[in-house]
């Protein structure tokens, strides 16, 4: 049974040990992570799936805060993103949702990405008018529930917006096609050129049994 899914960036400095005095341009991600913590921990997951686009930071970051109120001995099962294509995570996504369906244990699901890296001059990659409207496209597709408007996205434009986790948002809606579900945007914000998204995905089947937290 799948019972939670979220999207959690995954940049190092949103770690206050690493970000310092830069994590307060962050806040907002901060407290929406903190927020989608408790509902994962609400949701009582048996088994933790966290799919990747990156090694390292691209697993524990977004384990800093959502893995805090969950127990040491869950299971997790980790997806690093190696191959090109966008259908792939998606049909992949399907296939896991499928299983889950056919399995008694509670998993959730944790996308890890950020968006566009050209949102800002002084970015890591400077600015190109894609960036922006990529992560517009992405929050709509996500709160109209369609994964079609991101699976059309032009190969060149994706490129020009220097996305990196678009393969795992794909392989969660992937998962969740089919279903009733939740899904909200607790925060976005790019105050370093780079795309910031949390959103949680809460199947109807499990609604029930969560208590949302309000940020």
């Amino acid at each position: 049974m799948l019972v939670f899914g979220v999207i959690s960036p995954h940049p190092p400095l949103i770690i206050p040990e690493i970000g310092g005095k830069d994590i307060e341009r962050v806040k907002r991600t901060v407290a929406s992570l903190e927020a989608a913590a408790e509902r994962l921990a609400a949701a009582e997951p048996d088994r933790l799936l966290i799919i990747s686009p990156h090694e390292g930071h691209g697993f524990e970051v977004p384990l800093h805060y959502l893995g805090k109120q969950l127990p040491p001995n869950l299971q997790m099962e980790k997806i690093l993103v190696t191959v090109p294509s966008y259908e792939h995570y998606y049909e992949w996504g399907k296939r896991y949702g499928e299983a889950c369906d056919q399995s008694d244990q509670r998993t959730a699901i944790i996308a890890s990405a950020d968006l566009s890296h050209v949102l800002k001059p002084d970015g890591p990659y400077g600015y190109h008018s894609a960036g922006p409207l990529f992560d517009k496209l992405v929050i709509k597709a996500i709160k109209e529930k369609d994964a079609g408007q991101l699976l059309r996205l032009d190969a060149g434009f994706l490129e020009r917006a220097a996305e990196c986790g678009l393969r795992s948002i794909l392989f969660l809606m992937g998962a969740l096609e089919g279903r009733e579900y939740e899904a909200e945007v607790l925060s976005y914000e790019g105050p370093f050129g780079v795309g910031y998204l949390v959103a949680t995905f809460t199947p109807s089947e499990a609604k029930e049994q969560i208590k949302l937290t309000r940020i």
